[in-house]
């Protein structure tokens, strides 16, 4: 089985499994832009994306953790989701798509392609907010795994926009987890809610991915908005002062990178 991951931008990846093109998050505006996430929440997008529609090709599926924030789906992004069969994604985000489909947390759909055999994803539970906010203020998250016949140490585990909580240790126990994609970031909206953070800093997932036990880890979601307080230099020297148990695997944006 031949699997690469392109990085796009921000949560925005191709995960090419034996031929078959998952798109996450699909964010392709250009910078520049300040965008309204909703009860007094901005954010300003630094990036541009690293491949064009047309670079990026025929998509098979698109994985949607959520639709309701413009760095997970954008203006750019939404259009391009409209030309792909089938979003899988929250119950909320599904009712205002065509192409839509909807899971709760913990159900699953199989995916037919006779690129992989028996492809199946599944919804886990996210929590978008401190603990303290409730959860109406960021909405409804979910993060996936992916399944198929063959995998031989497990699962592959995407994230989505999500902070440290009991569904992290939900998920340990429902799946082996073989390859973690992870939502960084440490939002934060300080005007608004101080400190508290919406997304995982470098430290909540390191300790994720130690309960998940993943093998390989691939940190996504740590750049390209004025909304995240944790870059990319700082998540590094943060892993730089860990002892790491698994693989760590930075994707170089724009560049297919085979997995081990």
């Amino acid at each position: 089985m031949q699997i690469s991951i392109t990085h796009i931008d921000t949560a925005c990846i191709i995960l090419d499994i034996n031929g078959f093109r998952i798109m996450t998050d699909p964010v392709l505006d250009k910078a520049g832009e300040l965008y309204h996430f909703g009860y007094g929440a901005f954010s300003r997008k630094l990036s541009n994306p690293a491949l064009s529609k047309e670079e990026i090709g025929k998509i098979d599926l698109i994985l949607l953790s959520h639709h309701q924030h413009k760095d997970n789906f954008d203006k750019a992004g939404k259009r391009f989701a409209k030309k792909v069969e089938r979003v899988v994604t929250t119950m909320p985000a599904a009712r205002t798509l065509k192409n839509g489909v909807g899971l709760n947390n913990w159900e699953s759909i199989a995916i037919e392609t006779t690129k992989v055999p028996r492809l199946k994803i599944t919804a886990t539970p996210a929590q978008h907010h401190p603990w303290w906010v409730p959860p109406f203020f960021a909405g409804k998250v979910i993060g996936f795994i992916i399944e198929w016949e063959g995998q031989q140490n497990g699962a592959y585990y995407i994230s989505g926009d999500t902070v440290f909580f009991k569904g992290i240790k939900q998920i340990a126990q429902r799946f082996t987890i073989d390859v973690g994609i992870f939502h960084l970031g440490d939002v934060q909206f300080r005007y608004l809610t101080g400190y508290g953070k919406y997304t995982f800093d470098a430290k909540q997932a390191l300790k994720s991915a130690k309960l998940l036990g993943v093998n390989t880890f691939i940190p996504i979601h740590y750049s390209g908005w004025s909304h995240f307080k944790e870059v990319e230099e700082m998540v590094k020297n943060i892993f730089s002062q860990e002892k790491l148990l698994f693989n760590l695997m930075w994707l170089k944006t724009g560049l297919v990178s085979p997995m081990p």
